[in-house]
C-alpha cells in the first residue's frame, strides 16, 4: 500500500471523526462505513513520520524558510510553493521540490502547511477553487495554516476541509525568526484536538504546540499574544528613551532589567538589536500592523476596549508612514525618537 494511502485510511479511523460523516462527501455509497468496520479491528494508527509523510509547505519567507527545514532536516520529503523562488532557493538546495502552486503542492503532499503574509493569501493559496491547496489535496489530508489571520477565516477552511474529507488546523505562531531558527516557537493550535496530536510529530520540530479549543481558537490566542506584545514592546522603548534622557547607559540598564521585574522576551529578542540599531526584520512592521487591525476589528465585535491596543497600532502606523514598514517591529523606537527629536546613540549589546 502506498504510504499516503496508509495515511488515508489511517487517519479515518479516528471515531470522533467518522461519527460526523455525513457532512462528509465520501459517504455515498457506504464507503465511509464499510472503513470504519474495516478499520476498527486494525492495529493504532502508525504515528506519523518520513516514512508514511509527505509534507507540502507554502510560504518561505523569514520565518517560514526556517521552520520548513527543520521538517527537511527530520527527514521528511518536502514540497515547496513560495511566489519569489529565490526564498525558496535554501531549501531547494537541501533538497525540497520546487511546485508551481498550491495546488501543485497539495497533490503531492498529505500535510500542507501555510505561513503567508494576510489573510487574503491565505485564502488564496488555500481555497482559491482553481489553484488552492484544498482543490489538490486527498481526502483525509491536513492543512496547517500558521500564519496570523482571521478566526472566522480559520472557521471557514475547517468547515471547507471537512467537506471534502480533509482535517484544517489553524496555529499560528510567536517567536519571531529566532524562534523559527530554533526550533523555539510557541505554536496556538485551534481545530479538532486528536487531529493536532496526530500532528504532534511535526508540530515538535518546530517548538511547542499549545492546543487552545477548536477552529479559530488558536487564531484567537496569537491574537492576545500580539496584543500583550504591543504593549510590551512600547514599554521596551519608552524605558530605553526614558533611560537615555536620565543619562544613563542604555545597554547598562537593559542588562540590569533583564532579571527582574521588567525583564521579558521582547526585551531578550530585541533590546540589543535596537541598541546596535539593527532594524532587520524578525517580524515586519506591515504584518504586525495587519495582526493589530484584525484585534481591532475583533474587540469591536466584542464591545471590547483596549486603549493601548489602539495607541500601540497608531504608533506602528506612523512607521509604515514614514515608508518603514518592512523593517522589523523593534523599529518602533524610530517613532518614539521622532516624538521626542531624541536620537539613541550607537550601543553595544547589553551582556547576557
Amino acid at each position: 500500500m502506498m504510504p499516503s494511502l496508509r495515511l488515508w485510511l489511517s487517519l479515518l479511523s479516528l471515531p470522533h471523526l467518522l461519527s460526523q460523516s455525513t457532512t462528509i462527501s465520501l459517504t455515498s455509497g457506504g464507503i465511509i462505513a464499510h472503513l470504519r468496520r474495516s478499520m476498527a479491528t486494525a492495529a493504532v494508527a502508525e504515528p506519523v513520520s518520513p516514512a508514511n509523510t509527505r509534507v507540502g509547505w507554502i510560504g518561505t519567507g523569514v520565518m517560514g524558510r526556517w521552520m520548513c527545514a527543520h521538517l527537511m532536516k527530520a527527514g521528511y520529503t518536502v514540497t515547496v510553493f513560495n511566489r519569489t523562488i529565490s526564498k525558496a532557493q535554501p531549501l531547494l538546495d537541501m533538497g525540497a521540490h520546487l511546485a508551481s502552486s498550491p495546488i501543485a503542492v497539495a497533490s503531492q503532499s498529505d500535510v500542507v502547511f501555510s505561513i503567508v503574509g494576510f489573510p487574503s493569501d491565505v485564502r488564496s493559496v488555500l481555497l482559491d477553487p482553481s489553484s488552492g491547496a484544498l482543490s489538490g489535496l486527498r481526502p483525509g489530508g491536513f492543512l496547517v495554516d500558521m500564519t496570523t489571520s482571521d478566526p472566522s477565516l480559520a472557521a471557514e477552511i475547517a468547515s471547507s476541509a471537512v467537506s471534502k474529507g480533509c482535517f484544517s488546523v489553524d496555529a499560528p505562531v510567536s517567536g519571531g525568526d529566532r524562534g523559527a531558527k530554533n526550533a523555539t516557537l510557541a505554536i496556538f493550535a485551534g481545530g479538532d484536538e486528536s487531529v493536532v496530536n496526530r500532528l504532534n510529530p511535526l508540530f515538535s520540530h518546530l517548538g511547542k504546540v499549545n492546543y487552545m479549543g477548536g477552529p479559530g481558537k488558536g487564531q484567537y490566542a496569537k491574537l492576545a499574544n500580539q496584543i500583550t506584545i504591543a504593549s510590551t514592546m512600547l514599554g521596551l522603548v519608552e524605558g530605553m528613551m526614558y533611560a537615555h534622557k536620565s543619562g544613563l547607559d542604555v545597554g547598562l540598564f537593559l542588562n540590569a532589567i533583564s532579571t527582574g521585574a521588567a525583564g521579558s522576551k521582547s526585551l531578550d529578542l530585541y533590546g540589543s538589536r535596537i541598541l546596535k540599531r539593527d532594524f532587520e526584520p524578525g517580524f515586519f512592521v506591515n504584518h504586525f500592523i495587519k495582526d493589530l487591525g484584525i484585534c481591532l476589528i475583533e474587540c469591536q465585535k466584542m464591545g471590547l476596549s483596549l486603549p493601548g491596543l489602539a495607541l500601540a497600532q497608531q504608533l506602528y502606523l506612523s512607521l509604515k508612514a514614514h515608508g518603514e514598514g518592512n523593517l522589523g517591529t523593534q523599529a518602533l523606537i524610530l517613532t518614539l525618537e521622532r516624538l521626542n527629536n531624541v536620537t539613541l546613540p550607537l550601543s553595544s549589546a547589553p551582556s547576557s
